[in-house]
């Protein structure tokens, strides 16, 4: 991947501070965690305070009335509520991924425009619904097909997820462009609540990522057919969906990882501490080594997810780059490491921490934070992303240099 050497990421926005706004929501959503994990519940709490701090528009343009928030802010805020609770983080990342769908592809659609004014206004939350039963994870190839009657359309799919799908707002929805249609051809359409009936069929009862509340629901909606997005979704998907998912997703198991290390390194001073009063003073704690292994690997994604952020930001205004094999494999290798890389920084993080780490209910306890960070590799499967990489690898000649 090339970074270039002067090159800054804008994190800066015009309205308020972002930081704080986003710490004051990272405190309440912490307050909640454990509640929400045991439960298995919507952050309600988080989301309110999401809405409250007005951070749902952010990535709308300020013409809009938005805040013209780029990837990087977005990213920053998604580790600053990883640390607090993986779900709620989750939940803003999804939001945003399904935003981008509309702020990059908006090509002065009116009725598109209207609706992200709406978003920034009413801080509307918005749920996603890609997958479906018999595709097998592939995001896609749709088997329903969007039925279109003059001015109105109508779709019923089998679901299997629907992110948050009972709290959303509205859903961001694929389907195959026509009854006719390849099961590639597919389009992406703003469902509005109101305009749709959810009949639940799969429970979200999960090892991690509890607050999701994923559930799977036979869908069925009728809106104005101007509420399909006039791009076709492959080109959505390539050109915004597959940056702003592997990028905002690690900002949130990157957030994981952080409060993992943070919890692990507070365990080492209070062992240093306490030596200092036995026979074993100025020994370093046992656990200090596998604290430095830990940190080596926490900035390894870190570096990993800074350097998606400027290969984003250098070819975000150019279809064919972010088209391009050169982009995609760029993007999938960032998914697999910053997934990967977590697992093993926990797994650190445990054995430093001990049995306070494996208990629940101590300052130290890391339950969570493992189970949360088990479903990145699952989040489009690790093993067809590499499935894909390695075809394109097959054509696609890597970059060899070290800042371009």
């Amino acid at each position: 991947m090339t970074v270039p050497a002067t090159h800054a990421l804008e994190t800066s926005l015009p309205k308020g501070d972002l930081a704080a706004r986003a710490a004051r929501v990272a405190a309440i959503a912490a307050q909640y965690a454990e509640d929400v994990d045991r439960q298995g519940r919507f952050p309600r709490e988080t989301v309110d305070a999401l809405k409250a701090e007005q951070l749902l528009g952010i990535q709308i343009p300020a013409e809009l009335g938005g805040e013209n928030a780029g990837f990087a802010a977005i990213a920053e805020i998604c580790t600053t509520l990883g640390q607090a609770c993986a779900s709620s983080a989750m939940i803003f990342a999804m939001h945003h991924i399904k935003c981008s769908s509309l702020v990059e592809h908006a090509q002065d659609n009116a009725w598109q425009r209207s609706f992200m004014a709406r978003v920034a206004d009413a801080q509307l939350l918005l749920g996603s619904a890609t997958t479906e039963g018999g595709i097998g994870g592939n995001l896609r190839n749709s088997i329903c097909a969007i039925e279109i009657d003059g001015d109105t359309c109508r779709l019923e799919k089998d679901a299997t997820v629907i992110s948050y799908g009972s709290e959303a707002d509205a859903i961001l929805i694929t389907s195959r462009a026509h009854k006719d249609a390849a099961p590639s051809d597919q389009v992406m359409t703003v469902f509005l609540k109101g305009q749709y009936s959810l009949e639940k069929t799969v429970d979200w009862d999960t090892l991690g990522m509890r607050g999701t509340r994923s559930d799977g629901f036979l869908f069925k909606g009728e809106a104005p057919a101007v509420q399909i997005l006039p791009k076709p979704f492959a080109d959505i998907a390539a050109q915004s969906m597959l940056a702003a998912s592997h990028i905002l997703w690690s900002g949130v198991w990157y957030g994981i990882a952080v409060d993992a290390v943070v919890r692990a390194q507070s365990f080492v001073r209070a062992a240093a501490r306490k030596s200092q009063n036995t026979a074993q003073m100025g020994q370093m704690p046992p656990g200090a080594l596998h604290l430095a292994q830990a940190a080596n690997l926490l900035q390894l994604v870190r570096s990993n997810v800074v350097a998606a952020l400027h290969a984003y930001e250098e070819a975000k205004n150019d279809g064919d780059k972010l088209s391009s094999f050169g982009f995609s494999v760029t993007m999938n290798n960032v998914k697999i490491a910053s997934s990967e890389t977590i697992i093993d920084i926990i797994n650190q993080a445990m054995l430093i921490c001990g049995i306070m780490g494996y208990k629940n209910g101590t300052p130290y306890s890391l339950g969570r934070h493992l189970r949360d960070a088990h479903s990145a590799r699952l989040m489009i499967s690790n093993d067809r992303i590499l499935a894909n990489t390695s075809t394109m690898l097959l054509v696609h000649k890597l970059d060899t240099h070290l800042l371009g």
